[in-house]
């Protein structure tokens, strides 16, 4: 993997958003999300009452592997982190979840979806739906995306898109994304 390691702001929150890896604009951007998929996700939640700026500053946002795994041997896309890679990474994201103890997990990708759900197969089993789990000790509910890549047409497709509509109206509905929108933010 290639350094520099990528993390949101350090935002004490009740809403915690896991992302895969950072591709190859976030380590020089400073920031996950900082190119296509984030503008696509930050869309999705500025639906919700959240644009991307309020949303970096009252959402923990992590991610499974912390730096760029490189491309995969096509050099078409992001290889996806190996076991050891993400076990090396995993001691963090244990520690955030400690820490934080979030009321509401946000992955997005399958990737992070399965570190929050370890028997999840297929995005159209979990997507659009709000999942109570024990994740690194602590119960929080779940509520999976599809990884807004543009290079993924899941989300725009069926049954990928009124999935992800199901799961954005149900993050809506979520306490702590409520909280988010208060006038004090994740400070609530």
């Amino acid at each position: 993997m290639k350094g520099p390691v990528v993390s949101g702001r350090p935002v004490l929150s009740p809403v915690m958003l896991i992302g895969q890896a950072p591709g190859t604009h976030e380590g020089p951007a400073g920031k996950p999300f900082a190119w296509t998929a984030g503008k696509t996700m930050f869309k999705w939640f500025a639906d919700l009452g959240l644009d991307e700026e309020s949303f970096r500053s009252r959402v923990y946002m992590a991610a499974v592997c912390r730096c760029f795994p490189g491309k995969d041997i096509k050099g078409s896309g992001d290889r996806v982190p190996a076991p050891d890679e993400i076990a090396r990474c995993a001691d963090h994201l244990a520690a955030e979840v400690a820490l934080l103890q979030p009321r509401l997990v946000i992955p997005v990708g399958k990737l992070a979806i399965v570190q929050v759900l370890p028997t999840a197969t297929q995005l159209v089993d979990v997507v659009g739906k709000t999942h109570t789990v024990t994740f690194h000790g602590v119960t929080t509910d779940i509520v999976p995306l599809p990884h807004p890549s543009g290079a993924s047409t899941w989300h725009r497709t069926e049954p990928g898109k009124t999935l992800l509509s199901r799961a954005l109206a149900a993050l809506g509905r979520h306490e702590a994304w409520k909280r988010l929108l208060s006038p004090q933010g994740a400070r609530a």
